[in-house]
């Protein structure tokens, strides 16, 4: 090696090893929440399934938060500054595994009415039967207008994505969906306007059952099966199992899944549609993103037959609180054509969801790094029933006219 050669890879090895020294100080210098930001935005960066589908500017969102996460001294003020971060992907299928008090409920599984605005008014389109909304006496096309003594379009900013001023549609329904989720700490008062005269609901609480399912016979022909938000208890496929067994002597069957928002485990979605089929049939199909060789992987996912089979017609109740492996099950019924599928569009969550844990502060994460679709080539999210109906009530009507 001539001398000048040997003065060049010295010089090279000096500024890497300064590079390294400069990195290594900076690493050693970062608060443990500014680590474990920078892990989560590296997380979602590399598997996040939908960030061009969602037009998201993830690098946008980094240097905004990025910041911000310096700032941060305690656990409790990270969790809020994380519940803000992921506002930026303003879907519901993202989530801390953690909350506290004044964290907001989760969306679709932590709210009980559906609303969109309509021109300048905030119109309540939906409620989810036999929770606190309902209860408390809320009406469907009742106008919106006030949440807890405050204008509704103020509030929102608290949950519109910060990496764009450009807001879809899209964006603004899910910060409506969460503004009236509500926070874990505070009860809702939700003052309306009905027939011009104005009137105030307060509190309006919350509430669930705890049944896996319920079943009941609406006539000579029909029977019904309502899943209580159990699609992740394996309980259930023995319980749906007698119950339908009881059901065999009925030419029509409905599976009510209005009220399945937590999703579920596709053991239990896959264990039920077997009871339909007694052949080997598709009913959705995973994308996934190898993003270092750019390339994708792309699979269908079978229903097996399973016990003895249900012949009859099989009716299949959606609505905004069908979520996740619900909706699963909806494309499925429908992609293998063993039943109609009657209600509103479904809760649109995306894709099928991973956990992910951060390394200082041992928070854990979820978000959907698989997109879904019906085995047409439809996404999941965009999926639109059969008969498609305006609200849970016309939903349950078409119900009532089977015979």
């Amino acid at each position: 090696m001539n001398p000048f050669d040997r003065i060049f890879n010295l010089k090279i090895k000096l500024i890497l090893s300064v590079i390294m020294f400069l990195v290594n100080n900076w690493t050693s210098a970062q608060t443990k929440y500014q680590k474990d930001f920078n892990e989560f935005w590296t997380d979602i960066n590399d598997n996040y399934a939908y960030l061009d589908q969602q037009n998201i500017d993830w690098k946008k969102v980094k240097q905004i938060y990025e910041p911000q996460s310096s700032r941060i001294s305690n656990d409790d003020e990270f969790i809020t500054f994380m519940e803000n971060v992921l506002n930026e992907l303003y879907n519901g299928h993202s989530s801390l595994n953690t909350n506290l008090p004044n964290s907001n409920r989760l969306v679709p599984s932590g709210s009980d009415l559906y609303l969109e605005k309509v021109g300048n008014k905030y119109i309540i389109k939906d409620l989810r039967k036999g929770f606190g909304a309902d209860l408390a006496g809320l009406k469907i096309g009742m106008e919106v207008t006030a949440y807890n003594g405050k204008s509704v379009d103020e509030q929102l900013k608290k949950f519109l994505p910060k990496f764009t001023t450009q807001h879809t549609q899209k964006m603004y329904q899910y910060a409506i969906d969460m503004l009236f989720a509500g926070t874990h700490d505070i009860k809702r008062e939700i003052k309306v306007v009905e027939n011009g005269k104005s009137k105030t609901f307060f509190p309006i609480t919350y509430g669930n059952s705890n049944e896996l399912l319920f079943s009941k016979v609406l006539n000579d022909t029909t029977a019904y099966i309502k899943i209580n938000n159990s699609l992740g208890n394996n309980n259930l496929i023995a319980e749906f199992d007698k119950t339908l067994d009881n059901f065999f002597q009925f030419k029509n069957l409905i599976i009510d899944l209005t009220e399945t928002p937590s999703g579920g485990n596709s053991t239990v979605a896959r264990a039920i549609m077997g009871r339909f089929t007694n052949q080997l049939l598709p009913f959705q199909v995973h994308e996934f993103d190898e993003k270092e060789f750019e390339t994708k992987r792309h699979w269908e996912e079978y229903v097996t037959p399973r016990k003895t089979t249900y012949n009859g017609k099989v009716y299949i109740l959606v609505g905004h609180w069908t979520g996740s492996m619900g909706e699963g099950m909806a494309i499925g019924f429908d992609g293998m054509k063993k039943a109609k599928i009657i209600g509103t569009k479904m809760a649109g969550l995306l894709g099928a969801i991973s956990n992910f844990q951060i390394n200082e502060t041992k928070i854990g994460f979820q978000f959907p790094t698989e997109r879904l679709y019906h085995i047409n080539g439809t996404p999941r999210e965009n999926y639109v029933p059969e008969i498609l109906t305006q609200n849970i009530e016309v939903t349950l009507q078409k119900a009532r006219e089977i015979k």
